[in-house]
């Protein structure tokens, strides 16, 4: 059975419970009742020693199996009750105060956030005080979070202006929200009725917005699982061919790719595919010396002349080759230098 990273860790914390009441349970047994295979099971139990009750690496779930049952070697010492070191209970405490005051949080929500954080102080003792020291402030995106919120809850359409780095353009677009997801910035993703599909729009990137009146709409749409990364390519996206010196292997590493062969010099040849080939432009000039763009054609001379427009600003020979290897390095180099 499929499952994205929220039902794992919803079926992981399941588990610790159900393999406390039973020690020594089948492996089989437990993989049927959870719906799952074996493999699944294995990849779980895998994961649970590495967690535990204190982030510092101590009081680990010491769970193993031999393949055809589970043990639980240390459920008493796991269980015992939780006691917060004075660094915890700031952390804690200042996290919690921070999200009181997010916009956009339910008074509910709120309400029962403080008191949760009343008793929380009373608990910590002097870490408390130091605690009440300590505040942090969210970035502008939060008002923009909680007009998405809104408009989810209240399924309405927003109107925004976007900044698209990939463009370099802000536009005008009317979406219908569907999720606010979280991958290292907050997103919503919505329908985008100006180019009638799904997008993924990140909040610190919205210049303004308003809801609307108009009901949101948004037609009946798969959610995708986000747990292996925001941009995963489709199979009908434009392919794209990068060769990268031995100082660009990292870009095999950051995105997706349909394959990446050996060069003889210690580099790659990465194949990948992008809704937005020229938002690799960047890349290419980021990359300077240690990569380029082979195809599609239009694009390796869209980046070459981005190589001579960079060269052009520092004053510099605009017809030096982008041709020689990994060759938009002098235009980069010249950027880096005149930061």
């Amino acid at each position: 059975m499929a499952s994205n990273a929220i039902d794992q860790t919803r079926r992981m914390l399941s588990l610790v419970t159900y393999l406390r009441e039973r020690p020594g349970a089948h492996v089989e047994d437990v993989a049927r009742a959870f719906g799952i295979t074996p493999d699944e099971l294995i990849s779980d139990l895998d994961v649970l020693p590495l967690c535990g009750t204190s982030f510092r690496g101590g009081d680990l779930l010491d769970i193993d199996t031999d393949g055809d049952r589970i043990w639980w070697h240390n459920p008493d010492d796991v269980a015992a009750p939780l006691r917060l070191a004075a660094d915890e209970a700031t952390a804690l405490l200042v996290a919690a105060r921070a999200v009181a005051t997010l916009p956009g949080l339910r008074e509910s929500d709120r309400l029962a956030l403080l008191r949760a954080t009343a008793k929380l102080e009373t608990a910590a003792g002097e870490a408390a005080g130091a605690s009440a020291r300590l505040s942090v402030t969210f970035e502008s995106e939060g008002g923009v979070f909680a007009d998405v919120d809104r408009a989810i809850s209240e399924r309405r359409r927003l109107w925004i202006r976007y900044y698209s780095p990939a463009r370099d353009e802000v536009t005008e677009r009317e979406i219908d929200p569907i999720r606010l997801v979280s991958v290292g910035h907050t997103y919503v993703e919505a329908w985008c009725r100006r180019s009638e599909a799904r997008r993924t729009f990140r909040l610190d990137r919205v210049a303004e917005i308003k809801i609307l009146d108009e009901p949101s709409a948004p037609p009946e749409v798969e959610l995708r699982d986000l747990s292996e990364g925001l941009v995963q390519p489709a199979a009908e996206d434009p392919e794209v061919v990068v060769e990268v010196g031995p100082g660009g292997r990292w870009v095999a590493e950051y995105y997706p790719h349909d394959s990446a062969d050996e060069l003889p010099d210690g580099g790659l040849r990465i194949t990948l595919r992008t809704p937005e080939p020229a938002s690799l432009r960047r890349l290419a000039l980021r990359l300077g010396r240690d990569g380029r763009i082979v195809s599609p054609a239009q694009l390796a001379d869209s980046a070459r002349q981005a190589a001579r427009d960079a060269l052009a600003a520092y004053d510099q020979d605009s017809d030096e080759s982008y041709d020689q290897p990994y060759g938009e390095h002098q235009a980069y180099d010249r950027q880096e230098q005149g930061r």
